[in-house]
């Protein structure tokens, strides 16, 4: 049985609206989740240990105001569309349109004030939460007036996100949750004892601002060949890598498949990633730089968190040969993550 309680977390500043800001947290014999109306975000996450200690594996903040001030996305939906879109522009029907540019020449999670920085609607589910918001047309230079569903259920060691959405004019939409763990507990130095494994014949190669150059790479005799478990550390040093923040391509089926697994041996916890969608961002925190003191009082320094982040292909809406980023009128767009938590 999953346990479900609400409680205030705290007031959004005047500047930002106010508004009340509540916590959810979802509680299984094995998992214990808060996720906040801010962004849905995931502000903790405990798992248990192969010794059956609990411990929080999400990087983030005790309070609302870390979360209010700049920080890298810990734990959030970013939308309308995750990741980037070079130079923050895209064409639909003949019609350009001009995104904020808030990551060098580029528009990144969404823009200035993206899903992240608003706080949504909560409707409290028997396993669950689910969130909704209205987009409204022009809300950071996206058409269409985007209705937006956010549903976090836990069932046992299985944490579901589903994303849904409809929208009245065609828009570009790609949804995920840029949770960064450690799974030795948040606060860790750094993950180079983790093993990670993704299931990708193929990623994207990037320019010097991480826009994808159009090429689909074999990951074949690289470092990006992460289909069998490599440790982070060695892999980094045997292939002189500073980190990846890279989009690997997933087998095109909008069926529920595993895509990833990460590992941390010292304490048996692994974390497996299933999903719908046809990429995934996996980014090792290389711009995490010490500076934000986190849960605790902790520092979170380069390479002390993970993120793989289920999604559409980065640029997509500029990239003709990459899986389709646009939602119509019509049709829905619904795309299933699931995290699964264990200790072996």
């Amino acid at each position: 049985m999953t346990e479900v309680k609400r409680e205030v977390f705290g007031q959004m500043p005047p500047e930002e609206g106010g508004g009340v800001v509540e916590k959810f947290i979802l509680k299984s014999e094995s998992v214990k989740v808060e996720i906040l109306s801010l962004g849905c975000i995931i502000s903790a996450l405990e798992t248990k240990s192969r010794d059956e200690e609990f411990s929080d594996v999400v990087l983030g903040f005790d309070t609302l105001e870390g979360y209010t001030k700049k920080h890298p996305f810990f734990g959030a939906v970013v939308g309308r569309v995750a990741n980037r879109i070079a130079k923050g522009r895209f064409t639909l029907d003949g019609k350009e349109y001009q995104l904020f540019l808030n990551n060098g020449p580029n528009s990144l999670h969404g823009g200035a004030k993206g899903f992240d920085k608003v706080l949504w609607s909560p409707q409290v589910l028997p396993n669950g939460v689910c969130f909704f918001r209205l987009s409204p047309d022009g809300e950071e230079g996206y058409p269409g007036d985007l209705k937006v569903w956010v549903t976090y259920t836990l069932s046992g060691g299985e944490l579901a996100i589903n994303y849904r959405a409809q929208t009245s004019k065609t828009t570009p939409i790609s949804l995920t949750n840029h949770a960064y763990f450690n799974l030795s507990g948040q606060g860790s130095r750094d993950i180079y004892d983790h093993e990670i494994s993704i299931e990708a014949n193929a990623y994207l190669p990037v320019d010097n601002t991480k826009i994808p150059t159009g090429e689909v790479a074999a990951v074949q005799g690289t470092g990006f060949d992460l289909r069998q478990p490599v440790e982070l550390g060695k892999h980094f040093q045997k292939f002189h890598l500073d980190g990846f923040d890279h989009n690997f391509c997933l087998q095109q089926a909008q069926v529920r498949r595993l895509v990833a697994r990460a590992r941390h041996p010292p304490t048996g916890r692994t974390m497996e990633v299933h999903t719908t969608q046809p990429g995934i961002q996996f980014y090792t925190g290389n711009n995490l730089d010490g500076s934000l003191k986190g849960k605790g009082g902790v520092t979170y320094p380069k390479h002390s968190a993970f993120c793989l982040e289920t999604q559409n292909w980065p640029d997509a809406v500029n990239k003709p040969n990459f899986p389709n980023a646009l939602l119509q009128p019509g049709e829905e767009y619904n795309h299933t993550t699931w995290l699964v938590f264990s200790a072996t």
